[in-house]
This record gives C-alpha cells, sequence and structure tokens, in this order.
C-alpha cells in the first residue's frame, strides 16, 4: 500500500534523522548529523528553528523538566530550557561516534554508538539514567540504530543496520533478555534504520537504500509499504494532533544526483496511531 505522503520540511539535510514528537511544545524534533543540527518544526503554525552543535549529533530527545538531551560524538549533553550546555557522561572514543537513540519507558535514555567506518564491533547500545549513570546494555554491534517498545514495555525492538534484521527482546526493569528475530529485510529492499512502534503494536522501519518505510505486525507479517521518492529513508516517528501523523526523516549524503526532496522530512497524515513517548528524566 502507498500512502499520499507530503514534504513537511523542504530541507537538504545530510543526514536527517531522528524525528521525535515533542508533546509539551507540540513540535517535531529531528536532527541533521552529519551537519551538526537540530532542528525543530511546528506543524500547527509552520515555524522552524535551527541549532548548530559542536559535534555530530546522533539523536535529540526531550527532558521531562524542559530542554533536551543530546546524544553526541563524545557522549551525552544535556541542554537547559535557557540554552546552556553541560556534559551528562563524556565518554569520547576515537573513531566513533553517536547514533540513534531512543527514551524507554522508566525514561531513561538507550544510546547508541558507531564506528565511523562502521566495523563490525565497534558499537554499543547503553542505557543512560538522568542522573548520569552508564550501563552498557549490547555491545559488539557495528551500526547501532533504531529502538523502541512495545505499548506495555514488555518487549524492545532493536536494529543493528548491517544484521538487515529487526530483532526483539523481552524486556523488565530495565533488563533484557530472549533475543530473537521478529522481521529480516530481503536482499536489495534496502537495510533497516530507524523504527518507531505505534498503539496496535506494530513496528515502522525505515529502509534505507530502499526508499520506503514498512509495517510489521508484532508477528513480524509485512502488511504495510510506504514509498517514497527518495533512496535513503532514515526513520519515522508519529505526531501532530492524536499523534496521528507519521513523520520521515531522509538523507542526501554520499548521492551523486540527489532527488529535489533528499534531505527533506515526509509526512503522511492519517497514517496510523502513535504512542506517547516519554520524556527523559534527567
Amino acid at each position: 500500500m502507498t500512502a499520499p505522503y507530503e514534504v513537511a520540511v523542504r530541507a537538504e539535510a545530510e543526514l536527517g534523522e531522528g524525528p521525535t514528537w515533542d508533546a509539551a511544545t507540540g513540535r517535531l524534533l529531528w536532527i541533521d548529523i552529519l551537519g551538526c543540527r537540530v532542528h525543530t518544526y511546528d506543524p500547527a503554525t509552520g515555524r522552524r528553528t535551527v541549532r548548530r552543535t559542536e559535534q555530530h549529533v546522533g539523536a535529540v530527545k526531550p527532558r521531562a523538566g524542559g530542554g533536551l538531551v543530546l546524544n553526541l560524538r563524545d557522549g551525552v549533553g544535556l541542554l537547559d530550557p535557557d540554552g546552556g550546555f553541560r556534559w551528562l557522561h563524556r565518554e569520547p572514543v576515537p573513531g566513533r561516534r553517536a547514533n540513534d537513540a531512543a527514551v524507554a519507558p522508566d525514561g531513561s535514555l538507550w544510546a547508541g554508538t558507531m564506528r565511523y567506518d562502521e566495523a563490525p564491533g565497534g558499537g554499543t547500545l547503553s542505557r543512560i539514567t538522568g542522573d548520569g549513570s552508564v550501563e552498557v546494555v549490547l555491545d559488539d554491534v557495528a551500526v547501532s540504530n533504531g529502538t523502541g517498545w512495545s505499548p506495555d514495555g514488555r518487549l524492545m525492538y532493536y536494529i543493528d543496520s548491517p544484521t538487515r534484521r529487526v530483532d526483539v527482546f523481552d524486556h523488565a526493569d530495565g533488563r533484557l533478555s530472549g533475543r530473537r528475530t521478529l522481521a529480516e529485510i530481503e536482499d536489495g529492499a534496502g537495510f533497516p534504520d530507524g523504527l518507531t512502534v505505534d498503539a496496535d503494536g506494530c513496528v515502522w522501519v525505515a529502509l534505507w537504500q530502499g526508499s520506503a518505510v514498512r509495517r510489521y505486525t508484532p508477528e513480524g507479517r509485512l502488511d504495510r509499504v510506504i514509498e517514497l521518492p527518495v533512496p535513503l529513508v532514515t526513520a519515522c516517528a508519529f505526531g501532530g494532533a492524536g499523534l496521528s501523523d507519521l513523520y520521515i526523516t531522509t538523507a542526501r549524503v554520499g548521492l551523486t544526483e540527489p532527488p529535489a526532496p533528499a534531505g527533506s522530512v515526509f509526512v503522511v497524515p492519517g497514517a496510523g496511531k502513535g504512542v506517547a513517548q516519554p520524556a527523559f528524566q534527567g
């Protein structure tokens, strides 16, 4: 099924990523990883803002007390409501950068990393709490990417992109067990990148080099495909009134002749029903 899409934010992001709906402000947050930029977009007014970061930024999420938490090249930092910045956890590793991140039901940040050369085993997925405590949850990762939880919080979905798999874990109190495969992306269909989970427990997966977003049921059955006019589809998230609109980020990095909307944010109005995402408790 090909749904009608629109260009919500026309942009030329080098590596647009990480759309996140900030319910407290009614804005979409998204980033350009390699462009070192944090973007906001208010669909009610069309207002946009851009803030430059000093490092490559892998993810941005709202904080419970206001401000933002950033997954940066050298660690996790906090932006206060007044614009001030401070490190929550700093751990620079030569040749490594931050990538996708997600906030768990308990308000902790699960932050991914990867090597710039995408070497196997060079990345991690870590759980960071509001006091700056850090626990490596998964190591031996190549490109830590999409992470999300079922509506009841009992399952966690995860993507290490080169595996071409969407994996699922049992989740309880910040602990994972029972890793298994929910879905595999076949050769020629691209690589799984970011993901989001809807109110029905279905998993929406952006396909890098695949020009599409797919929805898989909790049983792993492919039941919907949204095709887009750009090859590098990076991530997706529900937002807007009623969390019914699916926002989709894209990229243009490495494309010799990128199509005009590459690097823009797309939206599919009324695509489904999202789940309100928790803010970072820090």
